[in-house]
């Protein structure tokens, strides 16, 4: 494993998004190509912390998303507040509120398909998608068969969760981003864990072929053979949909955060043949939060 994370925000914020606080966080030099990265499903910002770090000692401007129901954003129990869809919104929100035109776009599975919603909703706000083991037509019953399950415990064995959720509030924060991201996702409440899964169900998990055919950025796709959720067929399958694709086939599902030292050139020489910029568009109001 990699030696532990010494990143630490330059900046933190909440912006609203309709009547929901959201937060972010803020790495690296002011002048440096934005990058926003969005996490996994019950996952935070701190499973990306890792990821920001060597991103913004390389010049890029990373910032963090916490969606909707994760980490520290508001986490309503409305079920239709969790489409896919809507957390695509929310990342057109938070460029908003940065005064970002565009950016480069990165998430983890669940932020994989969310970025790639935002690229199908504003494709001219889009300069390049970096997609780690997206879900999509492979492994979605895949999906099904490991969230329906999990939704129904939650909501029916609620009292031994809340005793889980108890235990997991006395974990001390580790000098593991990745293992502090999963300890925060074992502190949810039962109601907060049901209505994000339910709400990915119910919404569109990921855009059509025909839409993603229409993608023109550069697309980076990682993908890895280790299990059906995040299939390698779907990864392959992109490449062939969008015709600036390429795949970065990983050893695990966490060997960028655990020892990225293999897959971390390969993802700058792709970035690095993204043109830069600063995505600017106006001050960011962050600035004045």
């Amino acid at each position: 494993m990699s030696p532990p994370s010494r990143s630490t925000p330059e900046q933190e914020g909440f912006y609203f998004h309709g009547p929901y606080r959201l937060a972010y966080e803020v790495y690296g030099p002011e002048d440096g190509a934005p990058v926003i990265l969005v996490h996994g499903i019950l996952l935070n910002t701190h499973c990306n912390r890792d990821v920001a770090a060597w991103l913004s000692a390389e010049g890029y401007r990373v910032i963090l998303l916490d969606l909707l129901g994760h980490g520290r954003s508001d986490k309503p129990l409305k079920a239709a507040e969790h489409r896919v869809d809507f957390y695509a919104e929310q990342v057109l929100g938070l460029m908003d509120h940065l005064g970002l035109e565009r950016a480069i776009l990165g998430g983890l599975s669940l932020g994989a398909v969310t970025m790639l919603t935002v690229a199908c909703l504003a494709p001219h706000r889009v300069q390049a998608l970096m997609l780690e083991m997206p879900v999509a037509e492979s492994g979605v019953p895949a999906a099904a068969i490991f969230l329906i399950p999990l939704m129904l415990t939650v909501h029916y064995a609620r009292p031994a969760w809340r005793l889980l959720s108890r235990v997991m509030k006395r974990i001390p924060e580790t000098p593991y981003p990745l293992l502090n991201s999963a300890v925060i996702a074992g502190r949810a409440e039962p109601e907060e864990i049901r209505a994000i899964l339910h709400g990915v169900l119910i919404g569109p998990i990921v855009p059509s072929q025909r839409r993603r055919r229409h993608i023109q950025q550069p697309v980076l796709v990682i993908g890895h053979a280790g299990d059906p959720m995040h299939a390698l067929a779907d990864a392959r399958a992109m490449r062939r949909h969008m015709p600036n694709a390429e795949v970065l086939v990983a050893r695990s599902l966490i060997e960028l955060r655990t020892r990225p030292e293999r897959l971390r050139p390969q993802i700058l020489e792709f970035l690095g043949r993204v043109p830069r910029g600063d995505g600017k568009i106006a001050h960011a109001a962050a600035a004045n939060s």
